[in-house]
C-alpha cells in the first residue's frame, strides 16, 4: 500500500463529548469490502433542532434508542458522533457509484465507508450543496402527507426554520392553495417568499385555517398553531422538544371545536404511505424534489468543517438567524 494510499484511508469527524463542547477526532477508515463504498465528503448540514439538544446534552435517556442516526458513533448523552446530512463523492468500491455525487445519512466526517444501499445518487439537476437538504426535506415531505392538505386549503406554517420552509414550500406547490409562515421573526419574510409563500407575524396570521403545521419548538408556537386552526382542522406537530416540557393550551374550544392535534415524525413512514412507501423511496423523492433552484435561499453560507468545534456555540445560540448551516469539507474548496 502506497503512502498516498494510506493518506487516504484516514479521516476526521465531528464528535459531541459534553455539554456545549465538540471536537473533531482522527478516524481510521476501512477499505470498502464488495458491496460497499468509500466517500469522500464534499457538503453537510447541521440540523439545528435536534443537533442543539445532542450539542446540550438534553436527549431525554428514555428516547437514547430512537434518537441514534443511521450511522452514528458511541452512545448518549457523550461522545457521540452524530448528524445525518452528508454529500460527497465516491472514491472506491461499487463499480455503478464511482465518481457518482451522492448523499448519505451519515455524520459530520471527511472520509467513511458504508453499505452502497445506504447511499442515494444526487439528481443531475441538484448541486452538491443544496443536496444536504434531503434529510430535511424528507422530515417535511412526511409531515405533509401526516397532515394531507389539499388544493385550495388555507395552510398556516407556524415555524420559519428549516423544516417549516419546507413544509411551505411543498404546500404551496398544491393548486389554489394558500400558505402562510408565521414567525415572530420578520426577517423570515424574505425566506417565507422566496419558497412561495407568505408571511405573517403571529397577531397577523389567517385564523380557520384548513391544515396547520407546527415547527417553531416553542411553546408559544404551539398555542399560536392551535388558535389558527378551523373547526375539526388537524395541528401537525413536527416540534420535538428533548427533555424539555411544553405546556399545550387544550382548554377553552380545543375540544368544543374538535381539533386534532397529530405528531409527526420522520422515523416511520406516514401511514398514510407506509404499506407501499420504504425509507429509500421516500429519501429519494426528498432528493428529487430539491431541483428548485430558490431553495438555495436556505442555506448559509459555508463553514469550513476543520472550524466547526469552534462555530457550533454561535450555530446553536439563541440569537442565531441562521436556517441551515452548511458545512464545507476541504474536498470541496
Amino acid at each position: 500500500m502506497t503512502t498516498k494510499t494510506m493518506a487516504k484511508m484516514q479521516g476526521k469527524a465531528l464528535w459531541y463529548v459534553g455539554p456545549g463542547r465538540a471536537e473533531l477526532q482522527e478516524e481510521a477508515i476501512a477499505a470498502p469490502k464488495p458491496g460497499e463504498v468509500q466517500v469522500r465528503a464534499l457538503f453537510g448540514a447541521i440540523s439545528r433542532g435536534t443537533e442543539r439538544l445532542v450539542h446540550a446534552g438534553r436527549v431525554p435517556e428514555s428516547e437514547y434508542d430512537r434518537m441514534r442516526a443511521p450511522f452514528m458513533g458511541g452512545t448518549f448523552p457523550f461522545p457521540v458522533k452524530y448528524g445525518y446530512a452528508t454529500v460527497g463523492r465516491v472514491e472506491a468500491g461499487a463499480a455503478e457509484l464511482r465518481q457518482r455525487i451522492v448523499f448519505s445519512l451519515h455524520p459530520h466526517q471527511s472520509l467513511f465507508t458504508l453499505s452502497a444501499h445506504a447511499v442515494l445518487a444526487v439528481p443531475e439537476d441538484v448541486p452538491p450543496p443544496r443536496a444536504v437538504l434531503a434529510a430535511n426535506m424528507e422530515t417535511a415531505l412526511n409531515a405533509v402527507w401526516d397532515g394531507a392538505p389539499g388544493p385550495a386549503d388555507r395552510i398556516a406554517v407556524v415555524g420559519g426554520g428549516l423544516v417549516g420552509l419546507l413544509v411551505a414550500y411543498l404546500c404551496a406547490r398544491l393548486p389554489g392553495a394558500q400558505v402562510t409562515v408565521v414567525d415572530i421573526a420578520a426577517t423570515r419574510a424574505k425566506l417565507a417568499h422566496a419558497v412561495g409563500a407568505r408571511f405573517a407575524t403571529p397577531d397577523r396570521a389567517p385564523r380557520d385555517c384548513d391544515v396547520v403545521f407546527h415547527a417553531s419548538g416553542t411553546a408559544g408556537g404551539l398555542a399560536t398553531a392551535l388558535r389558527l386552526a378551523g373547526e375539526e382542522a388537524p395541528i401537525v406537530e413536527l416540534s420535538w422538544y428533548g427533555s424539555g416540557d411544553v405546556a399545550a393550551p387544550l382548554g377553552e374550544a380545543f375540544h368544543s371545536r374538535r381539533l386534532r392535534l397529530i405528531s409527526s415524525q420522520v422515523g416511520a413512514v406516514a401511514p398514510s404511505h407506509r404499506s407501499r412507501w420504504t425509507h429509500q423511496r421516500r429519501l429519494a423523492a426528498a432528493l428529487a424534489l430539491l431541483n428548485e433552484p430558490a431553495l438555495d435561499a436556505l442555506l448559509a453560507p459555508a463553514m469550513p468543517f476543520e472550524e466547526l468545534p469552534a462555530k457550533l456555540p454561535a450555530v446553536f445560540g439563541a440569537e442565531s438567524n441562521v436556517t441551515c448551516p452548511l458545512i464545507r469539507y476541504p474536498a470541496a474548496e
